[in-house]
């Protein structure tokens, strides 16, 4: 085939691609969570897809497909036709750490999506209890020093944003906690308001009570400013370690690859428009999510990064794949 013949088909193909966008959607978009009901990231899929889906003037519907840390959802959405009405909203642990966790995952985090954004950060506090005799991180970080091997810290789970940030605590700061997993959570918090473990982190919503009634002493938060429900809590970098130690969760829009340009671009204005919502913004902080609304270019440095870093504490922590 002749260089003409290319270019023109190549204009074609951009032309169709251009009109499929103006027209789009033009029927409902399903938003795929590959999580049970209830979490915060099926908040985040709900709240946001009310909100872009009245400013489209089509409804995406919000469709939970959970099981395998979130493996059979992503790869539902992976496998899907890339039209724009199967999207996906995920975690940064499904797409960044999963890799590093099974031998065969059906998708690539990379080769398999098109980007639409980062849609919120997840921060974490970390949390101790206080017959634990700390009040802040250095005081913790002085305690294992002294009794390495005595401080204990519960988890989400092997492999969890839970684990994977505390050992990097324990090899940034030179502690020497140790790591027990629970199924989840919500176990892993009350774990430590039983005393049955000294440490963990958190979403602040689901420790907030628990700080204001003496339960848990909180010792930093991992976000670049300090919380609003938290004022009197350090940043980890004004607690006096480095603030990328404790990293957020983050929940994002993805779309089968190879999606059209065009149809990705209204995607993430949309995304950025619904999270100005101040009732948006309301329902997200309450939850302990902030507001992002990154592009597609930001989303794709930042998985970037991640895969390496989190691939390097897997194997330094001795996970083996599944």
């Amino acid at each position: 085939m002749r260089k003409v013949e290319l270019l023109v088909l190549f204009a074609a193909a951009m032309f169709a691609a251009g009109a499929v966008a103006q027209t789009y959607p033009t029927k409902p978009i399903k938003l795929v969570v590959p999580f049970s009901p209830g979490g915060a990231s099926d908040l985040t899929a709900r709240t946001l897809g009310q909100k872009m889906g009245e400013s489209m003037g089509q409804t995406i519907v919000v469709d939970n497909k959970p099981g395998a840390n979130g493996v059979l959802g992503i790869d539902a959405v992976a496998k899907s036709s890339p039209d724009g009405y199967t999207i996906l909203l995920t975690d940064r642990g499904s797409l960044t750490v999963n890799p590093s966790l099974y031998v065969k995952l059906p998708y690539d985090p990379v080769r398999d999506f098109s980007y639409i954004g980062v849609a919120t950060d997840g921060p974490y506090v970390l949390v101790a209890n206080p017959k634990l005799g700390v009040n802040t991180v250095q005081e913790l970080v002085g305690l294992s020093k002294s009794k390495p091997g005595t401080v204990n810290y519960s988890s989400f789970g092997i492999g969890s944003m839970a684990q994977l940030n505390l050992e990097a605590f324990n090899h940034r700061m030179g502690t020497d906690m140790l790591h027990v997993p629970y199924k989840g959570a919500s176990p892993a918090a009350q774990a430590v308001v039983a005393g049955e473990v000294g440490v963990t982190i958190a979403a602040v919503p689901a420790v907030q009570a628990f700080i204001k009634d003496g339960r848990l002493r909180a010792l930093a938060v991992g976000s670049e400013k300090r919380f609003e429900s938290l004022p009197e809590v350090p940043t980890m970098t004004e607690a006096g370690a480095p603030n990328d130690i404790l990293v957020p969760t983050y929940f994002a829009l993805l779309a089968p690859a190879n999606t059209p340009a065009p149809i990705v671009t209204r995607l993430n204005a949309e995304l950025k428009k619904a999270l100005t919502d101040r009732t948006v913004a309301e329902r997200l902080a309450g939850a302990g999510l902030v507001p992002v609304g990154g592009t597609p270019e930001a989303m794709a440095e930042s998985i970037k990064q991640d895969l390496p870093r989190f691939a390097d504490l897997v194997k330094r922590i001795g996970i083996k794949p599944e």
